[in-house]
């Protein structure tokens, strides 16, 4: 007997790929202890997307997760996805930011560190193998599957020897098994077995396998990488699988039954957990939600977008007013991916090649460049698979702060230490070291959380959960009719958009021009738009091109600037943005403080001559 061991995700990228992470601890507690139960050889409940959403989007404290967890799932072990240098960001931090960050995870409950880099770049997970090894902990080295045009394995980049290499390249690292991370489900199931035949004579610790169903191949590589002799798989809850997620673990368990790779679940105690979850989730449709009918997207062969990268995609056009042209991004993604050196599509990568196909359609071609993209191609993130195109490095880099010759060493080694740091810009809120870590991880996202966390500001309403009228389908907690407004009107000002409604058989006209509230320092009189004409001094207005947050400002009221230069840096689809000021001139107004959520549109800065 070899029985297929299996590891379960649906506490962590099930609903990551299938509801953008938003699945809160409250109702995951009740079926936790009796997952713990099944016999997974571990479940995964942390790390990846889960870190970022938890404080970003549910005032939920990401440690305390943790720690509950733990303490409902004592005896199976608990898994996390850690994106080496990156951590659980969007960027590579320092040696000491990694150190501890690795330190206080094994503290709280972390037994399994599946660690990988967006780069299969062996220089980006030295610091995070080292300090997970020192901890005491099962380190899992993880190596991202991915592939060209061709769309299967082989070709001049992706092809078996590659593979092979990074594998050899990692176990030296001390790892005590290796994963093969398939995120947008491109490995093929014949692929799958070449790939792990060949891997299982290259090297000797436990494989293991994670794919996604995207595109209706995951269950069938699962079975030949079985047959290949893979240690273990990953499978998700019924609920919660298949679409962009994980196999689900229940087909998994029926079809080996019987066999030499049997795993011995309990499915009914598997079905009866999925009906649990059948319960709860109504209270999520709006991110459930899909206006496909078909459960795989065959599309994923050609832009290759993995499950969380897709449901965030399609969150941040709808915030952006710009859902309608979701299939010209799809379509620029793999142009994109190509000009930049056909870097796998995992986080944080997968995010930058994403957001930067979005602002290329809607922008220009790399008229609007995120800080992140520039330091990538800098080298910041490490060595890109390929080359990337010189004319798009070229234009990329120009004026870039920190040069326009791309640098070859770890770019670890090029970072100053951030721990203290943070630790004195969180003094006055906190000393806790899980603390600390939020804030050095997410300098303006942590600062909001840690004010909310310890009482200094209220939990916004978004960040409510969701409430039962919601859940019920009922009108309790909706938005009331319109309410109208005492005295004259306002005057309507240039956002002001005609639009027509139809009711029934009846057509409405109507105008809606959008409501900011004011803010301090945000200027009251009217802005006149560059060009302006009626005599009215020629101002010109630097605006929020997407919603994001105030990340700073880099000049000061009064102060002269060129044309071109940074005036404020916004985050916007969790990349770093620079909007430069439109023309010569003086800072008239900055209208928005830092840490500022703002709307598409919205003025941040104005211009006068």
């Amino acid at each position: 007997m070899n029985p297929i061991k299996i590891t379960d995700t649906t506490f962590r990228d099930g609903h990551q790929s299938l509801m953008a992470t938003r699945l809160r601890i409250e109702d995951m507690e009740p079926i936790a202890a009796a997952m713990g139960s099944i016999g997974f050889h571990s479940i995964e409940v942390w790390g990846g997307a889960t870190f970022d959403t938890t404080t970003r989007f549910l005032a939920e404290d990401p440690w305390e997760r943790l720690r509950t967890f733990k303490r409902l799932i004592p005896e199976t072990p608990l898994m996390m996805l850690l994106r080496g240098q990156s951590l659980v960001g969007y960027r590579n931090y320092a040696d000491d930011v990694v150190e501890a960050f690795v330190q206080r995870a094994s503290e709280a409950g972390i037994d399994v560190f599946r660690v990988f880099d967006a780069l299969n770049d062996e220089r980006n997970l030295q610091t995070s193998a080292r300090a997970i090894k020192k901890a005491g902990k099962h380190l899992q080295a993880t190596i991202c599957y991915s592939v060209t045009e061709e769309g299967k394995l082989g070709g001049p980049i992706y092809n078996l020897d590659y593979f092979v290499e990074r594998a050899r390249k990692f176990v030296a690292l001390g790892a005590d098994s290796l994963c093969v991370k398939d995120m947008a489900g491109l490995l093929a199931p014949y692929d799958a077995y070449e790939l792990f035949t060949a891997l299982k004579r290259a090297i000797d610790v436990p494989l293991q396998l994670h794919t996604h169903y995207t595109s209706g191949m995951a269950s069938m590589t699962c079975i030949k990488a079985i047959e290949a002799g893979v240690d273990v798989v990953d499978a998700s809850l019924a609920p919660l699988a298949l679409r962009t997620a994980q196999p689900a673990v229940e087909p998994l368990v029926t079809t080996f039954r019987g066999t030499d790779r049997d795993p011995g679940f309990d499915l009914d105690k598997l079905i009866e957990m999925g009906d649990y979850l059948e319960s709860v989730l109504p209270k999520y449709r709006e991110y459930l939600a899909s206006s496909r009918t078909a459960v795989i997207d065959p599309k994923v062969m050609s832009h290759q977008i993995p499950g969380g990268m897709a449901s965030n995609l399609t969150s941040q056009l709808r915030e952006a007013g710009a859902l309608d042209r979701l299939e010209e991004v799809l379509k620029e993604i793999p142009r994109t991916r190509k000009e930049l050196g056909y870097p796998p599509l995992v986080t944080p990568m997968s995010q930058m090649v994403g957001t930067q196909a979005v602002m290329n359609v809607l922008f220009g071609r790399y008229e609007m460049v995120g800080e992140e993209i520039k330091d990538y191609l800098y080298g910041l993130y490490g060595r890109p698979p390929a080359p990337p195109d010189e004319d798009v490095v070229s234009k990329v880099l120009e004026g870039y702060k920190n040069g326009q010759t791309s640098i070859s060493q770890r770019p670890g080694d090029l970072l100053e230490p951030e721990l203290e740091g943070a630790k004195d810009a969180v003094k006055q809120i906190s000393t806790d070291l899980d603390d600390v870590l939020i804030y050095a991880l997410y300098p303006i996202t942590g600062m909001r959380f840690l004010r909310i966390k310890h009482g200094l500001d209220p939990v916004p309403d978004e960040m409510k959960p969701p409430s039962a009228g919601a859940e019920a389908g009922t009108t309790e907690g909706t938005v009331g009719l319109p309410q109208r407004l005492e005295g004259p009107p306002p005057p309507k000002s240039s956002k002001t958009r005609a639009f027509n409604v139809f009711i029934g058989d009846e057509v409405y006209h109507v105008e809606v021009d959008p409501v900011r509230a004011a803010r301090a320092g945000a200027p009251t009189e009217n802005v006149t738009r560059a060009g302006t004409q009626g005599g009215a001094q020629s101002d010109s207005t630097i605006e929020a091109p997407m919603p994001g947050i105030v990340v700073r400002y880099d000049v000061e009221v009064g102060q002269q600037v060129e044309a071109g230069d940074t005036v404020v840096v916004l985050e916007a689809m969790k990349m770093e943005n620079s909007l430069p000021s439109p023309m010569a001139g003086s800072v008239k107004a900055l209208s928005c403080s830092p840490g500022t959520t703002v709307a598409k549109g919205e003025v941040l800065a104005i211009i006068v001559p």
